[in-house]
């Protein structure tokens, strides 16, 4: 359990109007490790670097918009190791829909 998973219930709102979060519910450390490992993705991985761009089109003056986008990086690097841990699988690029 990483934490990476989306949690919209806060207290005093409900869930129609609360914005969904990352949970934080589980490990920090693994949680911390994902956020590094998506850092140096976005920075050195084509495929990866791409798509983190591609999150970035028209949002880079927000601020903490990269911080955002590597936690949602490492969330999407997480689901890509479960699944191709779940089925055995070596990891091929044309398999994802990142464009």
């Amino acid at each position: 359990m990483s934490g990476y998973d989306l949690c919209a219930n806060r207290s005093g709102k409900t869930s129609d109007k609360a914005f969904p979060v990352i949970s934080k519910k589980g490990n920090s450390e693994l949680r911390y490790a994902l956020y590094q490992a998506a850092k140096v993705a976005a920075a050195k991985v084509d495929l990866f670097r791409a798509y983190f761009t591609q999150l970035l089109i028209g949002r880079e003056r927000e601020r903490g918009i990269k911080t955002k986008m590597c936690v949602k990086l490492a969330a999407k690097m997480l689901v890509i190791a479960w699944t191709l841990m779940k089925k055995g699988e070596v990891f091929n690029p044309d398999y994802l829909n990142i464009k």
